[in-house]
This record gives C-alpha cells, structure tokens and sequence, in this order.
C-alpha cells in the first residue's frame, strides 16, 4: 500500500458507535467451552472465546490460504489455542503460541493436546507455548515463516477490567510495538508473510502507515462488510529486505 492506498482506508467508526459494538460479555470470568470444526476445546476463566474476526484466521489456515505447511509459524495472542491446533494439524514445521496472558498459554498448550495429540511433536511438528509480551521471550532469530495476529487493536476503551482491555481495547501502543518489534529483530524469513486483523473500530490508516513506515508492505488479503458499520480487513504484509 502507498500512502494514497492507506489514506483511502476508513476512519474509525464514532466512539458510541465503537464502544455499543465491542461490549464485554458477562461470562468471562467463567469456565465455558467452545466448539470450532467439530472440536471441543475448554475455556477457563479470563480467556477469551474466539470471534468471528479469529475464525477469518482459522478457517484460512485449515484450507491452506494461510499456508503453515513445513513452516515456521507463530500463533500471536494465541488465546485458547485453535489456530495452533490447526497449524499442527495441517504440518507446521514448528509452531511458537505466543500469549502474554498465562492462563491462555495454558489453555492453548491443553487444547492443542486435546485436539492435536500428546507428546512434543505430531509429525514432525514442534510445539512452542510462550508467555510473552508480543515477541519479548522469543528464542534468537526464530526467521518466522508465516504470522498471524487479531490485535486487541479497538480504539475506545469498552470497559475498565483489564482482561477486557489486553483482548480487545489496548489499541495503537500493541500493534505499533507489534511491527517495530518484527522489524529491528528482522524475525521474518526471507518471503515471510505477517496476516493482521484489524477493522475501522481502530485506527486503520494510523496502524498500516506505521507497519508501512517499519519497512512492511501492506496488501488487502481479505475484507469483510458485516452490515453493522463494520469493515473488517486481514492484511497480509511482507517485508522485502528481511535477510
């Protein structure tokens, strides 16, 4: 994207309108489940269910869209786990499920077992949860193949409970360190492809001009229109001096 493409994306939506959309449900401090593709995977309190903005991720990483095939692939705020299931499911060379949340690394690595199989790897695949705070505890140069991540990217803050905030409000300060991070580590592999969820609850053309700015180029992989006021974009963005 050049900056006229980035200047054409849409502003965020008023702040009312932002904040009716992302109210917190009531049950999160619960024990709940969920089910994705006829899986069951069980969801402690404080971790969040998947929406449909992380299905755009899953589901394209079960069809191969998202190709994690013999890669090197990190799950960021990997949640309950269900794209890392997938990844391993589909032949992921490695996987690094990354969660700043503790309890979610624990409920990733449970249901990945669950759904994958026990032991360290399933054929040939190596499974690596991370608590980490974006790429901060990630081993030296992983040389990430493929990457994925639905930012907590709203920019009006939804609600004073700090699980909510780290899911869904932090906004700009996460996904601007996101793509400086990735960039002065140099953690894409040559031809490594970052997917990003983000929609016009957030600062789209704040967020894009700075992965831009970070070296990263920016294509328009998939958007949806929800009818509610909502676009939502999966963008995939490369970086071509990754060495």
């Amino acid at each position: 994207m050049d900056p006229h493409q980035i200047a054409q994306l849409p502003p965020p939506l008023p702040p009312e309108q932002i904040i009716g959309l992302n109210r917190p449900k009531v049950d999160l401090h619960t024990l709940r489940s969920y089910t994705w593709n006829g899986w069951e995977f069980d969801v402690p309190p404080e971790v969040f269910l998947p929406g449909a903005t992380s299905r755009m991720i899953h589901q394209r990483i079960l069809d191969d869209d998202i190709d994690v095939r013999g890669r090197v692939y990190a799950a960021m705020g990997a949640g309950l786990g269900v794209e890392a299931a997938v990844a391993g499911l589909r032949g992921a060379a490695r996987i690094l499920a990354a969660d700043v949340h503790p309890a979610s690394v624990r409920a990733t690595e449970h249901n990945y077992r669950r759904v994958v199989g026990a032991g360290e790897s399933r054929q040939g695949t190596e499974f690596v949860p991370l608590v980490s705070d974006l790429f901060a505890e990630f081993p030296p140069e992983p040389r990430l193949d493929v990457v994925t991540f639905n930012p907590p990217a709203v920019s009006q803050p939804v609600s004073d409970d700090p699980d909510v905030v780290r899911n869904v409000c932090a906004g700009r300060p996460v996904t601007d360190a996101f793509f400086t991070q990735l960039a002065e580590r140099d953690l894409l592999a040559p031809g490594g492809q970052v997917y990003f969820v983000a929609s016009n609850t957030a600062d789209l053309r704040g967020i894009i001009g700075h992965a831009v700015d970070s070296g990263f180029t920016a294509h328009v992989h998939h958007l949806h229109d929800w009818n509610d006021g909502v676009l939502t974009y999966l963008f995939r963005l490369t970086r071509e001096n990754a060495k």
